[in-house]
């Protein structure tokens, strides 16, 4: 995906910038000022996207159509449903999950009524010139001791160099508005690139950045800094805005990436937040479309990718680093 990320946040154009940003801080007077932007083309499809400036936040977006023949779609706004009786309790041993959907990772495979890989290099690398190839092999991915792994390999696979692992559940689980709550250790090292993130499920209707795009989690390189941002359309072009924990209006959050830290994103008709162990580093106000950001009002799903080179981070890489692993002890939504 195009755009142009700042170290200190990503930028778009200043018509739909004022638009989001007004209810981004509760503190505008600490708000850096956003410099105007002149946004890019928009590709004829998602498989055609071009590079950012310095830095790519995207994986995009060959979410394949054939990830499953049906879809569970959910609002948490309707999730609820509340059974009362004047004459009558009922209970159970069983409990009922609090959560919309979960992954608690407690078998010893990988759920596949959940989760579909996506395999290949994608067209352009993902979009992004990233030079691994996604397998489905539990050389890439697997469960151990109640944790996913996503595993970054070092080795010739299908013409590539490096092989890793691309989880996503469109097709199998979608929603619209709540929270999602992962608990995750990232890897570090030159040239890697690990995401949670989310696209509309309406991806292969009207493509990319149409149906959305909601970056919970990225990293790059050796940085200790995690970034979170939205893609959108916006007047017929692609808009962008983001965040990170170095800098969220003046606010800095000093963490150890590869450790595990609590992620929590939240998300409703008003605005989409993110944090780390309780501290915010993005928000954006979504109220009545600001911004044109109309499609963060329509469900999404979640995908799961630790990649190696591209344009965000840049094409060398430490091959030293490999096997690299991501770790996830959880996934939660309700």
């Amino acid at each position: 995906m195009q755009f142009t990320k700042t170290k200190l946040g990503v930028i778009f154009s200043g018509a739909a910038v004022a638009a989001v940003l007004t209810a981004c801080s509760s503190d505008s007077s600490s708000s850096a000022e956003i410099p105007e932007q002149q946004n890019p083309e928009i590709p004829a499809s998602s498989s055609s996207i071009a590079t950012g400036n310095e830095s790519s936040s995207s994986k995009i977006i060959e979410s394949s159509s054939e990830t499953g023949t049906t879809s569970s779609s959910f609002s948490s706004s309707s999730a609820e449903q509340i059974i009362s009786s004047s004459s009558e309790t009922i209970t159970s041993s069983e409990s009922v999950s609090p959560y919309l959907w979960s992954d608690e990772f407690e078998g010893s495979t990988i759920d596949t009524d959940k989760w579909t890989f996506e395999i290949g290099t994608g067209a352009n690398g993902w979009g992004n010139n990233e030079w691994q190839y996604y397998t489905d092999r539990s050389e890439n991915a697997y469960i151990k001791d109640g944790v996913l792994h996503i595993r970054a390999n070092k080795e010739s696979y299908e013409g590539a160099s490096y092989t890793s692992a691309r989880m996503i559940t469109k097709g199998k689980f979608s929603f619209t508005y709540g929270t999602v709550e992962a608990r995750i250790a990232l890897p570090t090292g030159k040239g890697i690139w690990p995401a949670f993130w989310m696209l509309g499920e309406n991806i292969d209707q009207v493509s990319w950045p149409a149906c959305g795009e909601i970056d919970i989690i990225e990293a790059v390189n050796s940085e200790n800094i995690v970034y979170g941002t939205n893609h959108w359309q916006y007047e017929g072009k692609q808009a962008d805005y983001g965040n990170n924990t170095n800098d969220f209006h003046g606010a800095k959050k000093e963490l150890d990436v590869t450790q595990f830290h609590t992620y929590k994103f939240t998300w409703d008709e008003k605005l989409i937040a993110m944090y780390v162990d309780d501290f915010k580093y993005h928000e954006i106000s979504i109220e009545d479309n600001a911004g044109g950001t109309d499609a963060f009002h329509k469900p999404f799903f979640l995908l799961l990718n630790v990649a190696v080179a591209g344009n965000w981070p840049g094409f060398e890489v430490d091959d030293a680093q490999f096997p690299n692993e991501m770790l996830v002890d959880y996934i939660r939504v309700y």
